[in-house]
């Protein structure tokens, strides 16, 4: 039976679901099996993150921009609404510095790549939240640091080394990024390119699955193992979950965003992005490394079924 992309895209959930099962299963009972596992979620990372951004239409980012109201609305809920958030969230439940660290990573930067399918089944405007991708992961790596900065202290931001940071940007950001634009300017100039750009569409679901499988395998042991240190975190991500769709909403009237364009708004100060900033986690001093890793993994998790809650919740909502 032949599968066509619309189909493998209808029931990629399904298929992110066994993906966490079944990296669940091969980390609990093969946990040095999982471990060993750990080496290739960079590369493979890498991979999704061309896949995702060959569909992004960097050369039609002015539409984007042009587009002011969601823009606006975007930002102030992603960089000025979630932070306030989190802020009160950690305030209210104290977390040791890896455990705090991991959760400032996950929850301060808004998901650039499987948002945009949460949001298609959610009903909401997919293309708007595609095509201001480039735009919220530019700004999110702009000011990642100044959170950091803010939130952990600058006695514990000390202790985050820009070199491995700079490594894993160059190697799952920019490198990926340069790829996907070049394929999109030899699309345009050439047939052969055109159709190497289709097939990459095919890329992201079953490279999110893999990735997930891989990343829920090599990690889960430690989540299992530091599940006592990890718990003060769930409260904080189901908290972020059920307060930020309310929040957006409210930015959504105030910037008289249609229905549409409100739900995209909702979906994206939701969800997080989880697997780009794992690396970063993984890049930390080795004993804060292991826990903040666990704790971003946690979230990722927590974050899948809230998704699947959120389709069904916010189109009533809005």
């Amino acid at each position: 039976m032949n599968i066509t992309r619309e189909q493998l895209e209808k029931n990629q959930i399904w298929l992110f679901a066994i993906a966490l099962l079944i990296g669940g299963i091969v980390g609990i009972s093969k946990e040095s099996l999982g471990t060993s596992l750990e080496w290739m979620i960079a590369p493979l990372i890498a991979m999704l993150m061309y896949g995702m951004f060959t569909q992004i239409p960097f050369l039609k980012l002015r539409e984007a921009i042009s587009n002011v109201r969601f823009i606006g609305a975007l930002l102030i809920g992603n960089f000025i609404a979630v932070p306030i958030i989190v802020w009160l969230l950690i305030t209210l439940f104290p977390l040791s510095p890896p455990i705090l660290i991991g959760v400032c990573f996950v929850l301060l930067t808004p998901c650039i790549d499987y948002v945009i399918v949460f949001t298609q089944l959610g009903k909401g405007n997919e293309k708007l939240i595609l095509a201001a991708t480039p735009i919220l992961f530019v700004v999110q790596m702009l000011l990642l640091p100044l959170y950091l900065w803010l939130f952990i202290g600058e006695e514990m931001a000390g202790t985050v080394h820009i070199k491995p940071f700079l490594e894993a940007f160059l190697l799952l950001i920019v490198a990926p990024l340069i790829l996907a634009v070049m394929t999109q300017f030899w699309a345009k100039k050439n047939a052969l390119g055109e159709k190497a750009l289709d097939l990459t569409a095919w890329l992201p679901v079953p490279l999110m699955a893999i990735v997930l499988m891989v990343v829920v395998a090599s990690q889960i042991g430690k989540v299992y193992s530091d599940f006592k240190l990890i718990l003060p975190a769930i409260p904080i991500y189901i908290l972020f979950l059920i307060v930020t769709p309310f929040v957006s909403r409210f930015i959504a009237y105030a910037f008289r965003l249609d229905t549409e364009a409100g739900r995209a708004l909702m979906f994206s100060t939701g969800t997080r992005n989880s697997l780009v900033v794992l690396p970063l986690a993984l890049s930390l001093p080795e004993s804060w490394a292991t826990l903040a890793a666990a704790v971003i993994v946690t979230q990722t998790i927590v974050e899948l079924v809230g998704e699947l809650i959120y389709i069904k919740v916010i189109p009533k909502m809005m």
